[in-house]
């Protein structure tokens, strides 16, 4: 029977400093008049508008992302969080992460989002080599990497990640293992190593570098592996490395199939609806000028109201189980066969006779622990999931 999964909220703040040509995120340059006052009141009004889907839940989790959030205030933050406790309630510890750019760090600002309730900082580093970050079109050195890192510290925080990738134009191993060394001795405590990829409406699509090779792409995938788990950086994610007990918990409820409120410019949502025993899935209005232009006549503040949606469906029976693995088999560890039924409301027979040729096949462990791939099918989730 399905039943209703913890609950986190991710909050949209869709400007930046500068857009970055290889980024398909739905954010934009910020070109003066940035309307933090308003969007704040937008996103309240927003929020109030979702609340009826929390069904009882507090937040297990917040997540602040972009876009660059940090080029909002502390004051901002903290009127967004004491709004989310207000209209919904937040969990004993939960955790609340902003993403920020080394572009933007004031240590003023930053002791401030730490006293607003931030208490989890992921840092968009992506290199430390000068010229690989001129490649990317990001407005930071490797110099104001290091310091960005420094001064969350100064400011309080204990848990940070950085954003890291690699594959780079141009980019040979031992330049992508410098990036991983010179991350481990700032002593995060998660890591996030992806590799970039080219996605269309990007500058990088229209004009494409240069990128490694597969042979050299192998060769700096086995070594970073190699040295974030001599690090003791556990990889608990296809992209995702942490210390003991550091592993992000917003993004492993997203990975988990739990539910999730987005609120903000063309913010996705996820969640599981008790009363209809169904999962709808959602998509604010995306670009911000409309997003703010959406002014509400209406005098309920149900979500069915709520004029800041551009689309929602609900998942049916064939789309539940591709939805379920794209997100559970990227964790290494995967999640208990039980989690199929109470998140999908799906039996599971209903895959049962594929699973059984998915583990003759060697891509899959028997299902009596864990949902969970081998190492294997690790290296080949697309073709699992294809599957389904």
């Amino acid at each position: 029977m399905l039943e209703l999964p913890p609950l986190s909220l991710y909050v949209h703040i869709p400007w930046c400093v500068k857009k970055c040509p290889y980024c398909d995120f739905n954010s934009h340059a910020d070109n003066g008049g940035l309307p933090e006052v308003e969007y704040v009141e937008t996103l309240i009004k927003d929020l109030e508008f979702d609340a009826e889907l929390a069904q009882g839940r507090e937040l297990v989790s917040i997540f602040f992302g972009g876009g660059t959030p940090s080029l909002f205030s502390a004051a901002s933050i903290e009127a967004i969080i004491d709004a989310a406790q207000k209209i919904i309630g937040i969990a004993d510890g939960a955790e609340i992460t902003l993403e920020a750019n080394p572009g933007t760090f004031e240590q003023e600002k930053f002791t401030g989002y730490k006293h607003a309730g931030v208490n989890r900082l992921s840092i968009g580093i992506q290199s430390f080599n000068d010229q690989h970050l001129k490649a990317l079109g990001r407005i930071h050195g490797r110099s104001e990497a290091i310091q960005a890192v420094e001064t969350a510290r100064q400011a309080g925080f204990d848990n940070i990640n950085l954003d890291l990738m690699h594959g780079l134009p141009d980019q040979n191993p031992a330049q992508a293992r410098a990036d991983i060394e010179q991350a481990i001795e700032l002593e995060p405590e998660h890591i996030s190593w992806y590799q970039l990829t080219i996605e269309p409406n990007t500058v990088f699509y229209s004009k494409p570098p240069t990128l490694p090779d597969e042979p050299r792409l192998e060769a700096i995938q086995d070594g970073g592996l190699a040295t974030l788990q001599a690090a003791s950086f556990e990889q608990y994610e296809v992209s995702a490395f942490a210390q003991a007990s550091r592993q992000a918990v917003h993004n492993n409820n997203y990975w988990q199939f739990g539910d999730y409120l987005g609120i903000g410019a063309g913010a996705h949502g996820k969640i599981t609806v008790a009363e209809m025993q169904g999962i709808i899935r959602s998509q604010k209005t995306r670009l911000p000028s409309d997003y703010l232009d959406r002014q509400d006549d209406f005098s309920t503040n149900s979500h069915l109201a709520n004029k800041y949606l551009a689309n929602t469906r609900t998942l049916g029976n064939t789309e539940l189980p591709v939805e379920f693995f794209m997100n559970v088999l990227r964790l290494n560890q995967g999640v208990p066969k039980d989690y199929f039924e109470q998140r999908t409301g799906l039996d599971f027979e209903y895959i049962s006779g594929l699973w059984a040729n998915l583990e003759r096949e060697g891509l899959v462990h028997a299902p009596t622990k864990a949902l969970v791939t081998t190492l294997q099918g690790h290296q080949f989730l697309d073709s699992i999931l294809a599957r389904f």
